[in-house]
């Protein structure tokens, strides 16, 4: 399976599961795009995230950290 942006859930999921030290409530966009590109299964253009997806994926993560 490859991830695209769009893919908002499964993304959080597997940050979660990628870097359980970090609280998702204080990471900064820069890092979380890093992570993000990093994960084995993410296949999209890096340049096309905008600040409101990766506003999803970190809401996502805090829920999914909950």
């Amino acid at each position: 399976m490859s991830l695209k942006w769009t893919d908002v859930l499964e993304i959080a999921i597997q940050l979660a599961e990628s870097q359980p030290e970090v609280d998702p409530r204080y990471i900064n966009f820069v890092d979380l795009h890093r992570w993000v590109v990093a994960l084995p299964e993410f296949a999209d253009d890096p340049q096309r995230a905008g600040e409101k997806v990766l506003e999803a994926i970190q809401a996502a993560w805090i829920e999914e950290a909950d």
